[in-house]
């Protein structure tokens, strides 16, 4: 994983409230409406938190009529893991 693209993931990991997004919805895909209801934040403030963590490549979406539903990319977080995994073992 190039540079720039590790420093994206790390950015996303970086917010306490991208922390709570990620951990609504690690078991299930959610609605935008449902993670607005659950965090107390503005639409723009979680489309902003959800572009980050698209970005990263941490999250899926998809649309449904005028509502965006977002669920845990695993692949990513795969990734994350090896690259972690790689640090660690250059010890």
């Amino acid at each position: 994983m190039d540079k720039k693209k590790l420093a994206k993931v790390f950015k996303a990991f970086g917010d306490e409230n991208r922390l709570k997004i990620l951990d609504l919805i690690k078991d299930e895909e959610k609605c935008a409406c449902k993670l607005l209801d659950e965090l107390h934040i503005s639409q723009s403030t979680l489309s902003h938190h959800m572009k980050v963590l698209g970005d990263a490549e941490i999250i899926n979406f998809r649309k449904d009529g005028k509502w965006t539903h977002y669920s845990i990319n695993s692949q990513g977080l795969d990734r994350m893991i090896e690259v972690l995994n790689t640090i660690n073992s250059k010890k």
